[in-house]
């Protein structure tokens, strides 16, 4: 009786139904999406710390860079003298630790043995600025900082200046022509290499570091390291006079790698002249749920030191990315809330009305012997189909809005700046490491809109629960109702 009373009394009141039911569906759509844009954002967010620091770890451990003297200005110095007459050809490489200062490699075992971490690595980021010059009749002088890349410089007779702004490349006296370039080095701990500068990239070609390696003259490359240079797995280079053999080709996870070379560990601090030193300890925590806790420890007990994680990091994105992404967790959260309570209460507004005319019918039945809990539970009974209407084509319409969003990809922009202190995971030009750069990382990222299994389940929550509540609201003023009401509604 049920069922056929249910049926009967739904397809009279077609258009009474889709009414409450566009209502909720509204409403649940609004929220599918938000969710679904929402869980976008975070991916994006995600990709973008990972590919500008390189996030394999769950923090790391470094040492705020000392300002530079009052007598030096922290920039590498270039100098080059030609005496004779004819050109002269000269080539310099100045290799510089980047990313803080360094600390002992003892450090590594100490952060190692602090409550809640499960292990550590050392490495160790460099920056190599390469100058290749010629000169004639007179003296030239470079100085340049190590963020210089590819310039070129030409300084005429009479001793003209060759370039312009702070820390490019001068020469004064005689003829010279002379090209800076930078790229950054990171040494590996090849013992260990599921924590570290390599950890979030893939070797394409060729192989990584063994455990062997240690100390041994091999090199693993960037791809677009590799592609800008021409390089080739077997082939060799040389920084400060030490040939490399690269033996693969490395591909970061997602965007470009911040790192161009690899080299074990050993190596880099022999070029750096670091010997037992590290800039950065990749640290892994036992629980990532008590990522807080460990990074509190290890500040505690390791005086000097900065600990920066992911969350650090992630309060440091700006650009249309953050803004997007604080409207769609703000707004976009009290949107979805503010449309709900209104298509509840429109629901349950509406039943009540639709009660309201169904006098006649209801007090007919309480005439013929009807419970007014048979006569709240068939109201109910109506609702529930109502929102189970709605929550359908609000997963439908949310669903629709995610795919929209996703296959339009809109574009947005993210941009990283210093944690300040010690900085962060990996980062800028020196890569792996900390990065401290005055300027800050940028990249653009589409955006897509996941939806996921928990969001449908909480849509099909909504609906039942938007249900019940007209349903509740209908039921009671059906209770109310009497014989009597039946007779005086009879004109």
């Amino acid at each position: 009786m049920f069922g056929i009373y249910l049926k009967r009394e739904l397809s009279r009141r077609k258009k009474a139904a889709l009414v409450i039911a566009m209502g909720l569906a509204l409403g649940i759509a609004l929220v599918i999406t938000v969710n679904s844009v929402s869980a976008g954002m975070q991916q994006a967010q995600d990709k973008v710390l990972k590919s500008l620091y390189g996030l394999g770890t769950d923090m790391t451990v470094t040492k705020a860079q000392a300002a530079p003297s009052s007598n030096s200005s922290g920039r590498p110095k270039f100098d080059f003298n030609a005496k004779s007459s004819s050109s002269t050809k000269q080539s310099s490489d100045r290799v510089m630790t980047q990313g803080g200062q360094s600390l002992a490699s003892s450090l590594v075992t100490k952060v190692a043995a602090q409550k809640g971490v499960a292990s550590t690595v050392g490495a160790l980021t460099l920056n190599v600025t390469k100058v290749d010059g010629s000169f004639t009749q007179g003296t030239a002088k470079s100085s340049t900082s190590s963020g210089s890349s590819g310039s070129s410089q030409q300084g005429g007779p009479g001793g003209g200046q060759g370039g312009g702004s702070t820390g490019a490349p001068q020469v004064q006296g005689g003829g010279a022509s002379f090209d800076v370039n930078s790229y950054s080095v990171a040494g590996v701990d090849v013992t260990d290499q599921d924590l570290g500068p390599l950890a979030t990239s893939k070797i394409t070609s060729g192989k990584t570091f063994t455990a062997a390696q240690t100390n041994a003259k091999v090199a693993v490359v960037s791809k677009s390291y590799a592609k800008e240079n021409k390089y080739t797995v077997g082939k060799t280079f040389k920084i400060s006079g030490t040939k490399y053999t690269i033996i693969g080709i490395a591909t970061p996870d997602s965007s470009e790698s911040t790192t161009d070379v690899y080299l074990p560990l050993k190596q880099a601090q022999t070029l750096g002249d670091a010997k037992n030193k590290v800039t950065t300890i990749y640290v892994k925590a036992t629980d990532s749920q008590q990522i807080t806790t460990v990074k509190a420890t290890i500040q505690k007990n390791i005086s000097g030191t900065t600990v920066t994680t992911s969350a650090d990091l992630a309060s440091t994105v700006s650009g249309s990315l953050s803004t997007a992404s604080n409207l769609a967790t703000s707004v976009g959260k009290w949107l979805s809330i503010a449309v709900l309570v209104a298509a509840f209460l429109v629901a349950a507004l509406l039943t009540s009305s639709a009660v309201s005319r169904r006098v006649r019918e209801f007090g007919t039945l309480k005439a013929l012997g009807w419970p007014s809990r048979k006569v709240t539970r068939q109201v109910v009974g109506e609702s529930i189909v109502n929102g189970l209407i709605g929550g359908a084509l609000g997963i439908a319409i949310g669903l629709g809005a995610a795919y929209a969003v996703t296959a339009i990809s809109p574009k947005l922009t993210a941009e990283l700046g210093n944690t300040g202190g010690g900085g962060g995971m990996g980062g800028g030009p020196g890569g792996g490491g900390p990065g401290q750069q005055a300027v800050k990382n940028t990249m653009e990222i589409a955006l897509s809109a996941p939806v996921s299994v928990t969001t449908i389940a909480l849509a099909a929550g909504l609906a039942i629960a938007g249900g019940l509540i007209a349903g509740a609201m209908g039921g009671w003023r059906a209770s109310r109702m009497r014989p009597a009401d039946a007779l005086r509604s009879v004109s």
